[in-house]
């Protein structure tokens, strides 16, 4: 057991494929956490939010909503997983660099987070374990 902990090798101690399905739907899990009550929000009719890129505020709430709750819902089942998490990277670098741009970093690390796990998830796809794999399989 020890050997394997110890293990350079990515498949010694766990298949990539389970690894890869679990950072996918953890990560989404827990980004819908945050894309849910946004769009609660615009259900109700409130659409007061930040601006920071000068959308202006009802702009800027559909698109983080589009890319935390249904980009996210598609990361998470697997689905166009690659397309899906460009909305997710462009978002979290919007709240990283430009809302939280003179937070500590104690204050805007999720947003880093989010953003270096959707850069990840981006450069390894959806895995074996996904609605990507079921509907294009041997097509790509």
């Amino acid at each position: 057991m020890i050997s394997k902990l110890l293990s350079y090798k990515i498949n010694e101690f766990i298949s990539p494929d389970v690894a890869i399905a679990f950072l996918r739907i953890v990560t989404s899990a827990t980004m819908l956490t945050h894309g849910i009550p946004k769009l609660m929000r615009i259900l109700e009719g409130d659409w007061s939010f930040r601006d920071p890129i000068g959308l202006g505020p009802e702009v800027s709430l559909f698109l983080i909503t589009f890319a935390e709750f249904f980009c996210a819902f598609l990361v998470l089942i697997g689905f166009a997983t690659r397309l899906a998490s460009i909305p997710l990277i462009i978002g979290m670098a919007i709240t990283y660099f430009i809302v939280h741009g003179d937070d500590p970093f104690s204050q805007s690390e999720k947003s880093f987070m989010f953003m270096y796990l959707y850069i990840l998830i981006f450069f390894t796809g959806s895995g074996k374990y996904s609605i990507d794999r079921i509907l294009f399989k041997g097509k790509r």
